[in-house]
């Protein structure tokens, strides 16, 4: 796997987390994902990309740390349930996205608008023809997830 076609989404990822949240966040060891994988989420925002590539990122949290981050972004505290929620996980996943894009501009890409899933350990199923990347993060919070898949871009 070549990681530096992932750098430009682990930049911007800490970026996003240290800049508007103020969380410093760390990332793991970045994993191709199986189609069988079992996860601990309950809320992810979905972008796809489009253009030189096709694609997607996924952002995923648990409740908890969901709502941790929209009462930061709010200003007041929030509960998991709030729909401010989902409009929180949707904003991080398209700045994560758009910012990542400058990172890889030899490509002409471009970004859809974001989509939710919610539901406990929730099933993203995944584009066979597309290695998905999966980069596990953590913070003092708590844990979370970026996904990132690019056809011809990022291959397994």
């Amino acid at each position: 796997m070549d990681i530096a076609h992932i750098e430009p989404f682990i930049e911007a990822t800490v970026g996003v987390f240290r800049d508007m949240l103020g969380m410093e966040s760390q990332f793991l060891t970045p994993y191709l994902l199986g189609a069988d994988l079992k996860h601990e989420w309950d809320i992810s925002g979905i972008i796809g990309i489009a253009g030189d590539s096709k694609g997607v990122v996924v952002i995923s949290f648990t409740a908890e740390l969901a709502a941790e981050i929209t009462s930061v972004l709010v200003g007041h505290k929030v509960a998991s349930d709030d729909p401010d929620v989902i409009d929180a996980v949707g904003e991080l996943v398209n700045i994560i996205a758009g910012n990542a894009k400058k990172g890889l501009e030899e490509f002409r890409l471009s970004i859809s608008l974001p989509s939710i899933i919610r539901g406990s350990n929730h099933q993203i199923s995944w584009q066979s023809d597309v290695p998905i990347v999966g980069i596990p993060f953590r913070t003092a919070s708590g844990k979370f997830h970026l996904s990132v898949g690019l056809e011809n871009i990022i291959s397994s």
